[in-house]
């Protein structure tokens, strides 16, 4: 793996989006929309206290009632453990350490203040030769395996079958788990 001399600092997205770990779910999602961002970084006394991904957002959204979405916290829902970069460090050790903890994001600190976020597209669109090596770890090899469970699930059609998933409601592929009929998602989560 050849990637030039630069830095996250080089490449990082500066000022990333913060919110209060006291922001509702609803205002959350309006936020993910408005910014055009796929995470929030939740900070209160200067401090980071959480990240919160679209992944988290859609969670609440599918698995709460819609009543209770203003009442549930980014806080409840975010990811506590939030691994950081210094603005020093150079791209292959930030890759290593996406790659390591499987997150595309990350928090960019110096001195203990957050100064930018740093993520795979940032580094690809200085290194775009890195896609290889980034696209194992960073979820497309999950799309692999998706079309092989689907290419072994054909062989048997009793189980492939299109219609509402009995977990999250979904129209979708459905497989037969444990006497239920749910849908990938559904299936990936257990």
């Amino acid at each position: 793996m050849v990637i030039r001399n630069l830095r996250v600092s080089d490449v990082m997205t500066r000022n990333p989006v913060t919110i209060s770990p006291d922001m509702d779910a609803i205002r959350c999602a309006r936020t993910f929309i408005k910014k055009r961002v796929g995470s929030l970084i939740l900070v209160e006394d200067k401090k980071i206290r959480g990240f919160l991904a679209e992944k988290d957002i859609i969670w609440a959204l599918t698995k709460k009632p819609s009543k209770e979405l203003r009442k549930i916290k980014a806080k409840d829902i975010a990811s506590r453990k939030v691994k950081t970069v210094k603005p020093t460090v150079d791209l292959a050790t930030a890759l290593r350490i996406m790659k390591k903890t499987g997150y595309r994001r990350l928090p960019v600190v110096y001195k203990g203040n957050l100064v930018g976020m740093v993520t795979v597209k940032d580094i690809l669109r200085v290194e775009p030769d890195l896609y290889a090596n980034i696209s194992d770890v960073m979820g497309i090899k999950e799309e692999a395996e998706k079309l092989k469970r689907h290419e072994t699930m054909a062989d048997k059609p009793e189980s492939l079958r299109q219609g509402i998933c009995e977990e999250c409601g979904n129209y979708d592929w459905l497989y037969k788990v444990d006497n239920r009929v749910i849908c990938e998602s559904c299936m990936d989560e257990m």
